[in-house]
């Protein structure tokens, strides 16, 4: 799959910033197993999107980073558009999921997501409104719902005046070290991450994909997830 940037971005300035690791599930306990499986952590529950009919759980990896694993809450009702990171397809969801693909990317935050999306709006959807309980930001969502680039781009976001959530998360000792990407157009997927300003973009290298693998230290030393 060959990555075409919008080269009018190429001008933008502002810094989008890693937010979050994103697992995504056929179910939720599948998930939580497979992060389990990967880190020897259990991740603590999350809670509900109500405009997405979607249920997460979280672990915190740093002070501004943590790492989200998401499914489709069977207990809501289907919302009036697609839902985000593609789980309005469930047999392209399962089918990555015993692929492999089950780290499908990462969101970026940023404070001028209007700014992002007006120059990537083909590529990274329009804002909306999500709430999570008391939390509320808004989020670069494509109208199929689907990850950008097939989860080689992020999806983008923006807190708010609250900022990230990760520092109020129990900490359990896990750290990223490192994010990389596996992908057949590592230039392309570079020249895009640059155009939607990145900093500290993660490794690009060439291969099937798009397959994500992050490095995480936990207490019992460093693990894989992918």
């Amino acid at each position: 799959m060959s990555i075409k940037p919008n080269v009018i971005a190429l001008s933008f300035h502002r810094d989008a910033y890693l937010d979050h690791l994103v697992v995504v599930a056929p179910d939720l306990a599948e998930g939580v197993a497979h992060v389990r499986d990967c880190l020897g952590l259990t991740m603590p529950e999350g809670g509900r999107h109500r405009e997405m009919g979607t249920r997460n759980h979280l672990l915190r990896l740093g002070d501004a980073v943590f790492l989200e694993v998401i499914a489709v809450d069977p207990e809501a009702p289907a919302p009036p558009r697609a839902r985000w990171f593609g789980l309005s397809e469930p047999p392209k969801v399962r089918a990555d999921w015993d692929s492999g693909r089950r780290l499908r990317g990462f969101v970026a935050r940023t404070d001028d997501l209007d700014g992002v999306l007006a120059a990537h709006q083909g590529l990274l959807g329009q804002a909306a409104t999500v709430t999570r309980g008391a939390l509320s930001w808004c989020f670069g969502v494509r109208p199929d719902g689907a990850w950008p680039a097939d989860g080689a781009a992020p999806s983008v976001m923006d807190w708010g005046p609250s900022g990230s959530p990760a520092r109020t998360m129990p900490d359990f000792g896990a750290r990223l070290d490192a994010l990389a990407l596996t992908h057949p157009d590592p230039d392309g997927v570079r020249k895009l991450h640059a155009a939607l300003g990145l900093a500290d973009p993660p490794a690009v290298v060439p291969g099937d994909g798009p397959r994500w693998t992050a490095r995480i230290t936990t207490p019992s030393g460093p693990r894989t997830l992918t």
